[in-house]
């Protein structure tokens, strides 16, 4: 290898990793038929000003397998709080208690499960163009240092970001299959 050229794989390998973060944060707002404190995660509630996470407004809580509650601290946000969880698109219908907000978590019918693995796949594939475009650049930044770089090198580099990209397409494809799984589970 050469000397005066080195890719810096770390920082693609950070990056696809951020891809499979984000992954794994729109798989836990998936809806599985089973509570979750996860699944309010997307959902922002216009609070003082500003849109702001639900888990800022409350105490977000699984009391038991197929109920959330939230336990909101202010009484004048109840509403906002109630309003963004009816329009967030998760299909759960909240029931007010005083400042506590109860979410019964319904049974997943068949044609919804099927909808929600495509959603993942979706999400999934979004992972995998995240993951593809930055082999894209390290290729692009290989390309520019041919000049620096001898061939054998440059095929070496090319090689080590296509297996550290073929590792987190692996990856986003095992995560995949794990959560499809899990939302089919009756």
């Amino acid at each position: 290898m050469a000397d005066d050229y080195e890719l810096d794989l770390d920082d693609l390998q950070r990056r696809m990793e951020g891809a499979m973060s984000n992954l794994r944060t729109e798989f836990a707002s998936l809806r599985t038929g089973r509570a979750s404190a996860s699944m309010l995660e997307p959902v922002q509630v216009e609070a003082y000003g500003q849109m702001t996470p639900i888990n800022q407004v409350g105490t977000v809580n699984v009391p038991e397998p197929r109920m959330v509650t939230i336990n909101v601290w202010d009484k004048s946000m109840v509403g906002k709080v109630e309003k963004a969880i009816r329009e967030s698109g998760l299909g759960i219908n909240p029931q007010l208690n005083g400042t506590i907000i109860m979410l019964p978590i319904p049974e997943l019918n068949e044609e919804r499960r099927r909808e929600l693995t495509k959603v993942a796949g979706q999400y999934a594939e979004g992972a995998r163009v995240s993951i593809r475009n930055v082999r894209r650049d390290g290729m692009e930044q290989i390309k520019k240092n041919k000049d620096s770089v001898s061939e054998d090198d440059q095929k070496f580099w090319e090689g080590e970001v296509q297996s550290l990209t073929d590792t987190y397409i692996g990856k986003v494809d095992k995560a995949l299959e794990t959560k499809q799984e899990e939302i089919m589970q009756v």
